[in-house]
């Protein structure tokens, strides 16, 4: 197994397969760790923009050593700022907390893209291949990679969960999501399932507008009170 030797540099590295991987390498600390579990959740626009939401969090023992957990960068909010920070993304928010339901500690990353193939251009992103292509005519197709991850020291693959959410600005066509809620769109796995790797893909059709914007509601609704305070009045005369 590959120990990465610059966890500041490698912290994330490509979000969960190194980082898993480098956490492994420090066998006496993962035994002492609960599972660890992500979440990737994507609003993608139809010009390929769009609003990205990551959730990792693990159970870690009380008597733990916090130096050592920064250098690892996973729970550090500076050393996530410092991987996410690119000229393609605008971080919203990074937060790192204590659940005090179930002691889990867990770090949120909530930020824009300009456009999701520029994703592959990050060093935490680059093997997971992220695609937004035309399709048949006014259709676009979305794939992106999830590739293996190597566990090793006797941990159980089936410990560690993935979650990957998607939400589409238009009508999906075709899809290999394992649930399907309206415009999202969800798999998940643990580290076994993913086994040599797994894509996801997506057809759908872009609505024309990203969002609706506030005004067409305002506007909207302007139009119906005038229509009623009209009809109103002329019912009274």
């Amino acid at each position: 197994m590959q120990n990465y030797r610059n966890p500041v540099k490698k912290m994330i590295a490509k979000i969960l397969s190194r980082q898993i991987i480098y956490l492994l390498s420090f066998a006496f600390f993962i035994s002492l760790c609960g599972c660890l579990n992500y979440t990737q959740e994507v609003h993608l626009y139809p010009d390929g923009s769009g609003t990205m939401k990551i959730n990792y969090w693990m159970n870690l023992p009380e008597n733990r050593d916090t130096s050592t957990i920064n250098k690892i960068g996973i729970f550090n909010a500076e050393l996530i700022r410092d991987e996410f920070s690119s000229q393609h993304t605008t971080i919203n928010n990074i937060t790192v907390y204590i659940d005090s339901v179930d002691s889990t500690t867990h770090s949120l990353i909530d930020l824009y893209f300009t456009n999701i193939d520029s994703l592959n251009q990050m060093r935490i992103f680059e093997d997971f291949q992220f695609s937004l292509k035309d399709g048949a005519s006014g259709q676009k197709i979305f794939t992106q990679y999830i590739p293996p991850i190597a566990t090793g020291f006797g941990i159980d693959g089936s410990e560690y969960k993935v979650s990957y959410i998607y939400k589409f600005s238009g009508n999906i066509i075709t899809h290999n999501a394992l649930e399907e809620d309206g415009q999202t769109l969800t798999w998940d796995y643990t580290l076994a399932e993913i086994g040599s790797g797994k894509t996801i893909s997506v057809t759908f059709i872009p609505f024309k507008l990203k969002e609706t914007p506030y005004w067409i509601y305002i506007l909207s609704g302007l139009v119906l009170l005038i229509v009623i305070i009209f009809l109103f009045r002329k019912k009274k005369d």
